[in-house]
């Protein structure tokens, strides 16, 4: 099950029929262009985190689009001469992939060059320590205006040279970048009780099912079990939008109902 969603703004790259000369570059309720900010990973148990600043790519014309999707894994375990298939099992998430394209044009932009500017996208690709016996590769995010991308790393970079000056130098091009979220370092643990958080009441929305739940708020989604009978809930297959869970902290969740 994948959700795709399609950001766009006003102001995109000029088309290769024409120029926008710099006017309509921005839209005109957002100040400043987007930046793809550069890190090195740390690593953290089970995850990673934002280290040094190891630079930035701001975008010569900010993105006409931004694609985000999101799917998870069902799973179905067939019963033997059963006449209809049952009911899909959460197994686990996969990681938020991002798809934007930068444009780069040294003919509006005298100073702009274009193949450092590819090459720089490039180096993304690469670890940022290639000694490391587990090389990690750079971390980046997203930034425009007041909204941040999730952590990632960059899996691919298609570039597409489309004009070229007389002695054929490259001056412009479109990259096609893709990114994967870098899975994060785990959520800090109440000091007094180990609880991932403290415990608090969810109101369930369309959509919502235990294992998501669990696997938001303790980032283990087999602890459905435990929750729903937290919850005094026996069919977990029934959830009403609108319904309250109240969510403990997961120490208090697992010595309540002896999980694990």
């Amino acid at each position: 099950m994948t959700n795709v969603i399609a950001l766009a703004s006003t102001g995109g790259a000029p088309t290769s029929g024409g120029s926008s000369g710099g006017k309509n570059v921005m839209p005109p309720e957002v100040k400043g262009h987007a930046v793809l900010k550069m890190y090195t990973a740390k690593k953290a148990d089970g995850g990673s985190k934002r280290g040094n600043s190891i630079g930035e790519i701001t975008f010569q014309f900010n993105p006409k689009e931004i694609t985000i999707s999101k799917s998870a894994k069902w799973d179905r375990k067939p019963a033997k001469g059963a006449k209809k298939a049952g009911p899909p099992e959460f197994s686990g998430p996969e990681p938020c992939k991002l798809t934007l394209e930068m444009f780069f044009d040294a003919t509006i932009k005298k100073d702009t060059d274009v193949v450092k500017s590819v090459e720089q996208l490039f180096s993304c690709c690469v670890p940022v320590n290639e000694k490391d016996p587990k090389p990690m590769p750079p971390l980046v995010v997203l930034t425009w205006g007041g909204m941040s991308s999730f952590n990632a790393f960059v899996t691919q970079v298609n570039a597409k040279y489309t004009l070229f000056s007389a002695t054929g130098r490259p001056i412009r091009a479109v990259c096609t970048v893709n990114l994967e979220e870098m899975p994060g370092e785990p959520r800090p643990q109440n000091p007094s009780s180990g609880a991932a958080t403290p415990s608090r009441v969810h109101e369930l929305v369309e959509g919502d099912t235990l294992h998501l739940l669990a696997y938001r708020e303790y980032g283990d989604p087999t602890l459905w079990r435990p929750l729903a009978a937290y919850n005094g809930i026996d069919d977990p297959m029934r959830l009403a939008a609108g319904q309250s869970v109240v969510l403990p902290g997961v120490s208090d969740l697992i010595t309540r109902n002896g999980a694990r």
